[in-house]
Order: structure tokens, then C-alpha cells, then sequence
């Protein structure tokens, strides 16, 4: 808490700091949402910083408002967050640095696909059938994989 209010530039009063309270419960299980689950005592620094800098957000601007005007009395959300505007959120870069963090890597693996309860079979050395006469046509094969 003292480390949000160091981020903040005025003093909370004590609804603030309940509202602050909830703000950071809800920030750090966003986190462990985005991230994982990480032992107390062992959380990187950086997610520490995600989750106060995603606080300070909040209590910043709790209603997500991104114009306002006295005079008219104008008020103006913004879609950009869409269901998260007024609330706790990560950027998509913070979640991407949250993911990173965790050892969760996007992108593009190859996977095995084999049918329940088949072999792979003896001597095949991965070659397919052609229609001619001869030697099949070697595919990933070498002899000791046949596929």
C-alpha cells in the first residue's frame, strides 16, 4: 500500500484506501490470471511495478473517463478498453510482459497426431507407397522413425 501511495500525488482518505485495497487485490489477481502464481517473496520486480502501475490507474481514474468538461458538464468514455473501462485493468503490453514473465510463449508448435491405439510399424524406415514399382518416397523418415 505504501508503495501506491508513493505513486499517487495526493493523500487517500480512508474510503481511498479501501477502494486502493480492493484496487491492488484485484491488479494482483489480474496478474497471476495473466502471469501465474508465484511463491511470496519470489515475484519479479517487474510484475510488482505492472500490478501498482495498473492500480494507480484506477485510483487515478476510477470511472474511466476519458474526456470531461465542467462547463457543459461533458463526460466521455472511451471504447478502446471496452468492458474495462472503469476498472483494474493491463494493457496489452502489460499482459504480454506478464505472459513473458511466466515462461508462456505465443506462437506457432508442432504437434504429434496419432490415432488411439495404433504402432508405428517395424521397418517402414518412413517411406509412403508411390504408384510406380520401386522404393517408396522417404517422408520425415529415417530408420528409426517411421514416420
Amino acid at each position: 500500500m505504501d508503495e501506491l501511495k508513493g505513486r499517487l500525488d495526493w493523500e487517500l482518505d480512508e474510503d481511498e484506501l479501501r477502494i486502493a485495497t480492493g484496487a491492488l487485490d484485484d491488479a494482483s489477481d489480474l496478474a497471476a490470471t495473466y502471469g501465474r502464481e508465484w511463491p511470496e517473496g519470489t515475484v519479479p520486480r517487474l510484475v510488482r511495478t505492472l500490478v501498482l502501475k495498473a492500480a494507480a490507474r484506477y485510483m487515478r481514474n476510477p470511472n474511466g473517463y476519458t474526456q470531461s468538461r465542467a462547463g457543459d458538464e461533458t463526460l466521455a468514455w472511451s471504447d478502446a478498453h471496452g468492458r474495462d473501462a472503469g476498472s483494474v485493468y493491463f494493457t496489452r503490453e502489460e499482459i504480454r510482459l506478464l505472459e513473458d514473465l511466466a515462461g508462456r510463449k505465443r506462437g506457432i508448435s508442432s504437434v504429434i497426431v496419432s490415432a488411439w491405439g495404433t504402432k508405428p510399424r517395424r521397418g517402414a524406415g518412413g517411406y509412403v507407397p508411390v504408384d510406380y514399382s520401386g522404393d517408396g518416397f522417404p517422408l520425415f523418415g529415417d530408420e528409426m522413425s517411421p514416420w
